[in-house]
Order: C-alpha cells, then structure tokens, then sequence
C-alpha cells in the first residue's frame, strides 16, 4: 500500500528471505564467506546458531547461491526424524531410488554409493539441516556416522547445521559429545546493535528504489531497535508496520510515534497490565482506522461511493454538488468516533489523517 507513496520497487521488508534484500553487515557477510570457504575446501561438520528470526534463513539461501557450480545441495526440510527415517529422507533428497521398508543399512550403502560416484565426478555434496535443535539425539548421531564417509583425503558428505541456540545445549550432552567434536567450524549469529538496525532499514530501503533522504529518524530507529531486540524479522515487522502507518498519516518521515504504533500493534508487544496498557488491541485499531482512512481518501478523490445518504450512495460528484453530502462525507464518522471517545479527531479527509504524539 505505502510502495508508491515512498517510491519503491518492490516491499523492503518482507520476511520471507529474498537474497536480493541481504544485509552483508552485522557479521553477516563475513559469516557468508566463512560458510563458502569451509564447505569448498571439505571442512565437514558446520554450525550456524541464532535466534528466532536472526537470519539463519536468508544466510541459508545465500549460502547456496554463492557455492560454485560443482556444489550439490541437499536440504533436510524436516529434522525431527528417527535414525532410521533421516536416512530415507536424505535418500530421496539425492533422488535415490530408496524405498520405505529398505533396511537402515541398505539405505547407508546406496548413500554411500552416491557420494562415491559424484566424488569420482569432481563433485561435492553438502547437505543444509534448518531448524536442527528439533532433532532427537539419536538422529544427531546419525549425522556424525554419515560425517565419517570419506576417502582417503577428504570428507564425502559436508553438513552444515542451522540451529537455534537450543543446538548448542543438545551437542552439550555427554552422549553426543563425539559430534561435537568433529564441528570444524561454529558461528553465531548475534542481534543487531542500534547503529546496525540503521545501516539495515537504510540498505532494505535503498535496494527497494527509495532515494530520498533517510525515512527513519534517529529516535525511531533507537525505538525499533530497543523493541525488536536487534532481531531481524521483529526489525522487517515493525518498519513494515511504521511505513504504513506513516503513509496513513501523509507524513515523509518516520518518527517514533509511527514505530510506537507498529510496536504495539504486533505479537511481540509486551502483554497488557492490570490498567490496560501497552495493549496490542488499541493500536491495532488505531492502525487499521489510518490505513483506512488514507485509503478513503485515494477513493474519494478517484470518485467511488463513500458514504450512504437516504439510502442511496454518494460519490464525489454528489458530495461537490450538494455540500451537506460532503459535510457527512468528510467529518460524520470522524465526529461520531470522538463524541464516543472511540477515537480522537485527527483531521479529515481533504486534510490527510494525523496519528497524534
């Protein structure tokens, strides 16, 4: 809704990963690099660890967009499997022809043999595991018997498992300490810090098309970043939500009451007291009545039925001909929301909506 209002291209802060959109800083481009350079050289076992909504995701597909072509990948979508089941799901991710009631070890030799040939081939296989703090222990240990094919110089099957920081508690038990052993490499993925959530709304923007001056000010951003605790979907949420409710206010910078009312109106907000407050349910409304609003009156100047009077639909053309249709138009339901209370008057339509400070 906002995309032309700010000149943009394309949404800047979607949450679905789209590698154009990739922020490289906050570590995150030189975790990239470390990722391609321990997978191409045949390092093994690699871990990733982040928070919910850290980017272990968007690092995932750009991890497989910058490997050389003679990199296989395999993803393991579902990681809460049995041993037994892991190696099937593998099977069919290499398309082998793997049936449901092959035995375990059948399965391991036709893996096996697959690894060997692309090896011949001078290829490499690595397989991605997303969400790996869902898999049972025993399943991580099947990992580490799958991490022992190898030749004599180097490992056949790379793995590189993306987890949260619950991974790092599971490889801490004592039953699974030989994996643990053979993890080569290990990288976090930490929040941002305020500077960082900055340099990350700017980059989104830019990329997007945007090239006015900054459209987050500085106290909004120290707003976001104090709020989404540095995580990157919380930061997409809440700057999505901000540019919405400052295009309902015809507003060209972001100040902090656009972040306070995304802040509020999202899952992560903080959970209402006793007296009511930081209650999602108000700003919710109060956004979802801006967003309206402005939309009413893209409609009112493209000429559409606004408005009921005498049972029969008022359009522009009426209103501009009969001015107490354009009175009712205009303030009526505004009037009648704050005589209620329900809302305070925050203009009307010709004037464009304000959200108050």
């Amino acid at each position: 809704m906002y995309k032309n209002y700010f000149g943009l291209q394309q949404a800047p802060f979607k949450i679905t990963p789209d590698t154009k959109l990739f922020f490289p800083g906050a570590n995150r481009g030189a975790v990239l690099q470390a990722l391609i350079y321990a997978v191409t050289n045949g390092e093994g076992i690699t871990k990733v660890v982040g928070e919910v909504g850290s980017g272990k995701t968007m690092l995932c597909r750009m991890l497989e967009n910058g490997l050389p072509d003679d990199v296989e990948v395999v993803y393991l979508a579902n990681p809460s499997l049995t041993p037994d089941n892991v190696l099937h799901a593998i099977g069919f991710e290499m398309g082998l022809d793997v049936e449901p009631d092959d035995p375990h070890l059948k399965v391991m030799h036709k893996i096996q043999d697959y690894l060997v040939e692309q090896h011949s081939k001078g290829r490499r296989v690595v397989m991605f595991v997303e969400e790996a703090q869902s898999m049972p222990i025993p399943t991580l240990e099947e990992m580490r018997l799958l991490s022992n094919l190898e030749t004599e110089q180097e490992k056949l099957l790379q793995i590189v498992l993306f987890g949260q920081p619950e991974l790092d508690e599971n490889l801490s038990q004592q039953q699974i300490r030989q994996l643990k052993e053979r993890i080569t490499y290990s990288f976090n993925l930490a929040p941002l810090q305020e500077y960082e959530v900055r340099d990350y709304i700017n980059t989104r923007m830019r990329t997007s098309g945007y090239q006015g001056m900054d459209l987050f000010n500085p106290k909004a951003i120290k707003v976001v970043w104090k709020h989404s605790k540095g995580l990157l979907r919380r930061i997409n949420i809440i700057a999505d939500k901000a540019c919405l409710a400052a295009f309902a206010d015809n507003a060209r910078i972001i100040t902090p009451k656009h972040a306070r009312v995304a802040i509020d109106d999202s899952d992560f907000a903080e959970m209402p007291n006793k007296k009511g407050k930081n209650s999602p349910l108000i700003p919710s409304l109060i956004l979802l009545t801006l967003i309206g609003a402005a939309a009413a009156g893209w409609w009112f100047k493209a000429g559409y039925s606004l408005t009921v009077k005498n049972n029969k639909p008022v359009t522009k053309q009426e209103a501009l001909i009969q001015p107490e249709h354009s009175k009712d138009l205009k303030n009526d339901a505004f009037q009648q929301r704050q005589e209620n209370k329900e809302i305070p008057a925050w203009g009307n339509l010709d004037q464009g909506t304000s959200i108050p400070d």
